[in-house]
């Protein structure tokens, strides 16, 4: 479900959010000390950034489900 174009480093990243709940919580506390361990563009930083804005603003049910979202609209534009 995600775009070719991504880089193994970011669809890495993204998966690991997706199934690994507590992944995701860490990344929201201390995203910059998590990023730096995935190969990734200035472009691909900001765009997970960006989607951990819009997560933050989301019920926390839903916090997968916003990232991905978040990420999809941000990589599709």
């Amino acid at each position: 479900m995600m775009p070719r174009e991504m880089v193994q480093g970011l669809r890495e990243l993204v998966g690991r959010a997706m199934v690994d709940p507590d992944f995701l919580v860490e990344l929201q506390r201390s995203p910059n000390a998590l990023l730096a361990q995935y190969e990734l563009s200035d472009d691909e930083r900001t765009t997970i950034l960006q989607a951990l804005a819009r997560l933050a603003k989301a019920p926390a049910g839903q916090h997968r489900h916003a990232f991905r979202n978040a990420l999809l609209r941000r990589v599709a534009t």
